[in-house]
């Protein structure tokens, strides 16, 4: 249950007075009841309205899916910035999806019988509209929708209202609780703290403190500002977990699952197939300054998470892997340390993690800019999520990391990032030679470079440090990383104690089988037997 804050003592303390009402539905002819599709359209003339099956009422949308149009209805509809909304609709069909075009979104892969999907969104700042969507998926047969529904406030405070804070921030976490300060805003009567709809503080003052909360628990706070015209539109959000959280152990053996694969991979099979606890999974991209999944799926709504929990249930754990050779870096696209820790957070609370990694690869690791806006959001992100523990991934040769994965270290470093691992991917040299002995050859030499980098810190704690990735079998450059290669970085890494071993991937070493290098080794395998090598790893 949540409680009222016990705020600072500089905090006045007055009554709280009930959120306001949500407002009406904002989608318009939301049940089709009209019998037309306006102001609904729908890709390919697709989309029609029928008399049955229906939700409620007489009428619903029918999406008749083509093998080369997944039948996509839009409606545009006004909000207001920085507002909490509440999208829903009753779907029926095989993979069906609800959500903002270029925002969140949901889906369910069979719905014999109508069934709801629901979103939760807030707006951007200045965002005064939104294009809410329905659609099938290509080949996968016709969908209906029916009581579309868009939930919160249509227009913002009249004339005299007040401004919308600024400056929320958090400034303190304990085991039970989070402090939260902003800037003052002039004419108000005081200020409304949400998580979510629900208040759960109200203070004349611009700080407050959310207490009784549980212990290692995440939370999303905004505030809005008051007086006797009305509230103002609340600020965007700002999240933090509580202390308490048991110190993650670590992960010995982390192989990279390329989640874009098709089908998706079911990660249970693949533990109980390779003998193996744990993954990294790849990869969170850029779309503009928002995390998805490779582009396609908003990690906001927990998308593969059900695959997630059966790995705990099972006594493992995953890292999630943000960039990737081919997708773009979050700290590339926002321009703001603040926005770009939003968007991290956004995936450590949607999967409650206690480990991600950091894929910087190409002109990535060459951007100062974007490397130190990187580590100010990564030290910030561990502040608001103590014991979150941060993984960097870099290119490196056998003579070790290059000159700007070593400044992608350097800078986290000085940046307060507390290092976790950093994952050399002992891969793709482009030179003639034993790709078992580059792999060991590369972890020596990142050693020497990291030592130099924390010298404070024991031989014993520098190896913790270092974690290898090569790729399996076939590399992009042609040269072989075999099975013997594997059973060679398995006993070198027990010899030091690395910090962690991971191969690229798992997609690969499942197939085994020669064709396009995404799907297979090219090598001479059977199904999941580098895995079972790696896993003979213990830490």
């Amino acid at each position: 249950m949540k409680r009222f804050a016990a705020l600072l003592a500089a905090a006045a303390l007055v009554l709280v007075a009930p959120a306001p009402a949500a407002g009406a539905n904002l989608v318009a002819n939301p049940g089709f009841e009209t019998g037309a599709l306006s102001p609904w359209a729908c890709s390919g003339g697709l989309g029609s309205v029928v008399t049955t099956p229906v939700h409620t009422g007489t009428r619903a949308l029918q999406g008749a899916v083509s093998s080369s149009d997944h039948a996509n209805c839009t409606q545009t509809v006004a909000v207001q910035p920085n507002t909490a909304y509440v999208l829903s609709a009753w779907v029926r069909g095989s993979y069906v999806y609800l959500g903002i075009t270029g925002g969140a979104s949901t889906w369910t892969p069979s719905a014999a019988a109508y069934t709801q999907l629901t979103v939760n969104f807030t707006t951007t700042a200045g965002q005064t509209s939104v294009q809410v969507f329905l659609h099938g998926w290509y080949g996968q047969g016709t969908y209906y929708a029916d009581d579309v529904s868009l939930d919160g406030p249509g227009t913002p405070p009249g004339p005299g209202g007040p401004s919308t804070p600024t400056g929320l921030a958090v400034t303190g976490t304990s085991n039970s609780s989070i402090s939260l300060g902003w800037n003052a805003v002039t004419g108000v009567s005081g200020y409304r703290v949400y998580e979510g709809t629900s208040v759960v503080a109200t203070t004349t003052g611009t700080s407050a403190t959310i207490s009784g909360l549980g212990a290692c628990t995440s939370h999303s706070y905004s505030v809005a500002s008051f007086n006797a015209t009305g509230e103002s539109v609340k600020s965007g959000t700002v999240s933090a977990s509580t202390t308490g959280c048991p110190p993650a152990p670590g992960i010995a053996v982390a192989p990279y699952v390329d989640m874009g694969a098709w089908p998706t991979p079911v990660l249970a099979d693949l533990a109980t197939s390779g003998n193996l606890k744990s993954f990294t999974l790849a990869f969170i991209t850029a779309s503009g300054c928002k995390a998805m999944w490779f582009n396609a799926f908003d990690p906001r709504q927990a998308w593969s998470k059900d695959q997630i929990d059966a790995i705990r249930a099972r006594g493992g754990d995953v890292k999630i892997s943000f960039g990737g050779a081919t997708g773009i870096e979050l700290a590339q696209s926002c321009t703001t340390v603040a926005s770009l820790q939003a968007e991290y957070q956004a995936v450590v609370s949607a999967y409650n993690l206690r480990y991600i990694d950091l894929d910087i690869e190409g002109a990535a690791t060459a951007d100062p800019t974007s490397v130190n806006r990187r580590s100010q959001a990564l030290a910030a992100l561990q502040r608001a999520n103590p014991g979150l523990k941060v993984s960097l991934t870099l290119p490196v040769l056998p003579e070790g990391l290059t000159a700007d994965g070593l400044g992608v270290v350097r800078s986290a470093r000085d940046n307060g990032v507390d290092v976790d691992i950093v994952n050399v991917m002992a891969m793709d040299y482009y030179r003639n030679g034993d790709y078992g002995d580059f792999a060991v050859q590369a972890a020596n030499s990142t050693f020497a470079q990291i030592k130099s980098l924390y010298p404070a810190k024991t031989d014993a704690q520098v190896w913790k440090m270092v974690g290898v990735t090569p790729m399996l079998g076939q590399n992009d450059d042609g040269r072989i990383y075999d099975q013997a290669d594997a059973r060679q970085m398995v006993t070198f890494a027990g010899s030091k104690h690395l910090g962690v071993l991971a191969f690229w991937e798992m997609t690969r070493d499942r197939n085994a089988c020669t064709g396009a290098l995404y799907r297979c080794t090219n090598i001479a395998q059977q199904p999941y037997e580098f895995s079972r090598i790696f896993a003979g790893y213990t830490g």
